[in-house]
């Protein structure tokens, strides 16, 4: 399969200055809405100047890679937009799919209407780019997320189309991400002031080594020496892509993973939050975590899917409760769809609310569980019968699965996991479990279930 998915934009993203104010019209493409798609929100922007900055840094991001060459560094990708309950986010990941960032432009952020709702993409063109950075204090301006009645053109009226690479480690990693953001938790909080102060001692360069928030004398400081309480952070250079905002931000809170595999620093600006999650390490990917491949073992009907879409809307708040009312399931079973469906990508994470948020990713569902070559070669080695099941109780399974020259053996224990392959050795679990583990909670799930 292509790293890449190539799709096309009839008309390109633009921002039209006229005697009124300026205009900011995002050009949209889904692979599952029909083309002739509504517009998904229309109106006034109260605070163009800090949009206009929030988007030029969010595509800074999308446009950086820190572990990719020069060639795929130059490629130019395009954010997604979710928009409906009175919120506009917009998300995108850098090329390497190690950085994630999003703006939220919240209810006082804008004065305008939601003729539609839902997630697309959206092109996010260098000249766009170039007008937003042109964007000053006590300028007014007005969205158009999609196709309004009116159509807008550049040069007459000529169509341009813009083919663009979307790769697919963002589909990967928008489908992991939020299952990181959902462990994690608030450690700090840093008024702009202190905010200032701390990133003035990142240290020049790209250091090879992790770094450490901490607290030195009341004041926030990295560190290359780890301390107790200390946040670590690899790959500490990704952060400079927040620089640009820092003078703008009245709030920095800092969210850390328990087990430090991610960090999430989030700005507050008025009415728009600019968050930016970065991975482990600059060289690890969220689409290569294996965060949500457990969560994807059981198929997912399409009943289900129905059911969120019947009883759930952009950016809503997640409510199981009122699905398992309204389909008359346990709370248990819920909980566990809603797992399946976040793998999935369907459902966002805010800190903030610490609450999933919905969302219908602009790709096929088909796509992004084929984009799992763990969980395919799990399915693997189940159909050639690569697997013996040695013992299984309520407490313990074991199990024996056939590889390259080598049987290894995986032990399931009160809810721990473990195998005899050089992944999991090599990883012990951090980057999401091996194939062997997967092969052996499916095909044990199957047992169960007959």
């Amino acid at each position: 399969m292509s790293d890449l998915l190539t799709y096309s934009y009839s008309q390109p993203s633009s921002l039209v200055s006229g005697a009124s104010g300026s205009s900011l019209f995002l050009a949209q493409y889904s692979e599952i809405q029909k083309d002739n798609a509504p517009c998904f929100f229309w109106g006034k922007l109260t605070e163009p100047y800090l949009l206009s900055r929030c988007l030029v840094a969010l595509s800074s991001v999308v446009k950086s890679s820190f572990s990719l060459s020069a060639a795929d560094f130059a490629k130019m990708k395009d954010p997604i937009v979710t928009a409906g309950n009175d919120r506009i986010r917009f998300e995108g990941f850098s090329f390497c799919a190690g950085v994630y960032a999003r703006v939220d432009v919240l209810p006082d952020g804008f004065d305008g209407e939601f003729p539609a709702q839902g997630t697309t993409n959206v092109d996010f063109n260098q000249p766009m780019i170039s007008a937003l950075n042109s964007v000053q204090r006590g300028n007014s301006m007005s969205l158009s997320v999609g196709k309004k009645e009116v159509s807008v053109t550049t040069g007459g009226n000529k169509i341009v189309e813009r083919k663009v690479p979307l790769p697919t480690k963002w589909i990967k990693g928008l489908t992991s991400v939020q299952v990181f953001l959902a462990d994690t938790e608030i450690t700090h909080r840093f008024n702009r002031i202190q905010t200032l102060q701390l990133f003035q001692s990142i240290p020049g360069g790209k250091p090879k080594n992790d770094y450490y928030l901490t607290i030195r004398g009341n004041k926030p400081i990295f560190s290359a020496v780890k301390s107790t309480n200390a946040i670590c952070v690899g790959g500490i250079h990704r952060l400079k892509l927040l620089e640009p905002l820092l003078p703008l931000a009245d709030a920095l809170h800092v969210f850390a993973h328990p087990h430090m595999q991610s960090t999430t620093w989030q700005l507050y600006m008025g009415p728009i939050r600019f968050s930016m999650s970065v991975s482990r390490d600059a060289w690890r990917g969220f689409s290569g975590e294996g965060a949500a491949l457990e969560a994807m073992l059981d198929n997912v009907e399409d009943s289900w899917i129905d059911a969120m879409d019947k009883y759930s809307y952009a950016n809503q708040t997640f409510n199981p409760t009122m699905i398992a009312v309204n389909e008359q399931l346990d709370i248990q079973q819920v909980d566990s769809i809603a797992a399946r469906l976040s793998a999935m990508g369907l459902l966002g994470y805010d800190l903030d609310d610490n609450a999933f948020f919905y969302r219908r990713l602009p790709f096929k569902l088909g796509r992004i569980l084929s984009l799992n070559p763990r969980l395919k070669e799990a399915e693997a080695l189940i159909a050639e019968g690569k697997l013996r099941l040695i013992s299984q109780t309520n407490e313990r399974i074991e199990a024996a699965v056939a590889g390259t020259e080598v049987e290894h053996t995986v032990v399931i224990a009160n809810g721990q996991a473990r195998c005899t392959c050089t992944w999991f050795g090599k990883h012990q679990g951090e980057r999401g479990v091996c194939k062997h583990i997967l092969a052996v909670k499916k095909f044990t799930k199957t047992i169960d279930h007959d």
